[in-house]
Formats: C-alpha cells, structure tokens, sequence
C-alpha cells in the first residue's frame, strides 16, 4: 500500500517516469490458480501498481518469470545470482569438489545457469513431493554427491523445509559440506531452527528482504545487491541493455 501511494504521489507531482523499484516481490508466488475459488493475486497486484501510475518495474529474482507477463509495462527482471556467486569464488573451493544441487524439479533451469557459472559443476537433484502450502517430502536424489561440496541453489527460503530436508539427504548420501543459497531471506518460522540446525556449512542470501535481529545465526551471511539495483536504474534511466549485466 505504501508504495502505491508514493508512485501515486510521484504521479501528481508530474513526474515524467515512475519506476517501481521491488527487490522482493512476494504476490509473485500467487500466480496461478491450484485450487477452485482462489485469488491470482500476482496478477491483481500487477494491476494496482501499474493503475496507480507506475511506467515500468524494477525485480529482482520473480518466483515464476511468467510474472512478468502480468503487468501492463516494462518489466525489468534481475537477479542475485551474480552477486552470490562473486561470494563463492572468493572462497577456496576446487571446482573439482563441487556439486550444484536444485532442491526440486522446478528450479532445475536456475541451477544449471548457476552451475555453468561455478566452472560448469556438475548437476544433482533432489525428488519431492509437495503435500501442501509449506509442507514437501524427500524422496530421492538425482546425482553423486559423495564427499563432494554441495551447494543447494533456491530463489528464497521461506519455513526452509524444503533446503533443511534435501540437506538431510544430501549428508545421507555422503556430502562433505553443503551450502544453502538464496536471493530472498523470507525465514518463517520454523526457518531459523532448520537453518541453525547444523546441516549447513553456511547460509549464503541477499538483502532484498530486511531481517530481524532475531532472525540472525552463525552460519547466516548476507551480501548486498544494492550495487546490481544501483547499476541498473542507471542503465533504465541512461536507455542502456539491462540483460548485458548478466553476460
């Protein structure tokens, strides 16, 4: 609401473009219809902002990139991965060592980009079964992972259910060390106990979302994407390639 009001403001005040700048756009996750009677609310969103007078929108790492077709006008859609991934090259890992692992099905995609990236690391993949909202089963793992590093790659971590039980299985199965990484730090409760619990080596996310004192724990560390959304509003605003950033 307060952004609606504020790209309502902007728009009264005669600006000539308004840009809505959203490094976590949350409505992202509803963006269909699963059961009968219930809200696309992704879409209804969508509408708000761009009725209150917003010309284009700036996010970072949508939950479903068909999000973007929801809006009415230009989307830029960046993501996180550069940043995390300049964390990891710093650290002293031999590529040899490492395994990028998609904790499902669907995130197979952001994965293999991210592998490629990590010196074309070899690929595995955790089986689940959704049960309900927030709740999965492990079933089984696609991929050798025995004393290798393994990195698991999500676009956010809510109750961390599904990353805590793929990490189980990974260490089942004879990882070395596994790291968590993700753009968006959601943490519902129980995220914190999952995440704390020792199955991590360490817990890579940004800063999209803002955490709570709470909310921090040993294994937690945080980079900024504030340079990646810095870098491209000016390249909005100077009408140069945005998707050059990622190449």
């Amino acid at each position: 609401m307060e952004l609606l009001v504020m790209i309502d403001a902007c728009r009264r005040a005669s600006a000539r473009n308004i840009t809505a700048v959203i490094p976590y756009f949350g409505y992202a996750r509803a963006d269909r219809k699963t059961l009968g009677r219930e809200s696309i609310a992704a879409k209804l969103v969508a509408n708000l902002i761009t009725e209150a007078g917003a010309n284009r929108v700036l996010a970072c790492d949508l939950h479903s990139g068909q999000s973007m077709g929801y809006f009415d006008i230009p989307v830029d859609h960046v993501y996180g991965q550069p940043v995390i991934l300049d964390y990891l090259s710093s650290k002293i890992i031999s590529s040899r060592d490492l395994v990028v692992v998609s904790p499902d099905v669907g995130g197979v995609a952001r994965a293999r980009v991210f592998a490629k990236k990590l010196s074309d690391a070899p690929l595995a993949i955790v089986d689940k079964r959704r049960q309900g909202h927030n709740t999965s089963e492990v079933r089984n793992l696609i991929g050798d992972v025995k004393g290798k590093v393994a990195v698991m790659v999500d676009d956010m971590i809510d109750t961390a259910g599904t990353i805590a039980n793929g990490a189980a299985l990974l260490h089942e199965k004879g990882a070395r060390e596994v790291y968590a990484c993700s753009t968006h730090a959601v943490f519902s409760p129980p995220a914190i106990e999952r995440l704390s619990g020792g199955l991590f080596q360490e817990v890579i996310v940004t800063n999209t979302i803002a955490l709570k004192d709470e909310n921090y724990f040993p294994q937690l560390t945080i980079l900024s994407v504030a340079n990646l959304l810095g870098e491209t509003i000016w390249r909005v605003y100077d009408d140069v390639s945005v998707s050059s950033i990622f190449h």
